[in-house]
């Protein structure tokens, strides 16, 4: 297996999703594997007056993984990148999302009551049925 050094890249994939990452190839078995580190989407956003923005956010929502290997033959086209401003705004995303993920706070009984939902909802009806209440009567009732 040989890895080829890092670069900065944009890769279309076939299913049309666009993404910009660092890349590194990798040759196992008669296969070309892409290794990509932290894969984000990038979109622009346009304000009133003209002002133009983008928005950069993860590729994945639903993971914390950072690295991701992608079968080459599931890409359209790879794009080596040296736009000084894409790479900073990559690389600040990711030193931001590593600080918010190092800054996270972990559950722990201090912050509250922990149970499962059975568990809560069991407590509950225990609640409900110990202090049986009469029911209020609505103002449109005499």
């Amino acid at each position: 297996m040989s890895i080829e050094d890092d670069f900065y890249a944009t890769i279309k994939f076939k299913s049309g999703e666009e993404v910009f990452a660092k890349v590194a190839a990798s040759e196992e078995e008669n296969r070309t594997m892409l290794i990509v580190h932290n894969p984000i989407c990038v979109s622009e956003v346009k304000a009133k007056a003209g002002i133009v923005g983008y928005k950069v956010e993860p590729w994945l929502k639903t993971t914390r993984e950072d690295m991701f290997i992608i079968n080459l033959s599931d890409v359209l086209t790879l794009s080596e990148s040296n736009d000084i401003e894409m790479i900073m705004m990559y690389q600040n995303f990711c030193r931001d999302s590593q600080r918010d993920q190092a800054n996270q706070a972990k559950l722990n009984r201090k912050m509250g009551y922990i149970s499962t939902v059975r568990d809560a909802k069991e407590n509950l009806e225990k609640i409900f049925k110990q202090n049986p209440k009469e029911p209020k009567s609505s103002p449109d009732q005499p």
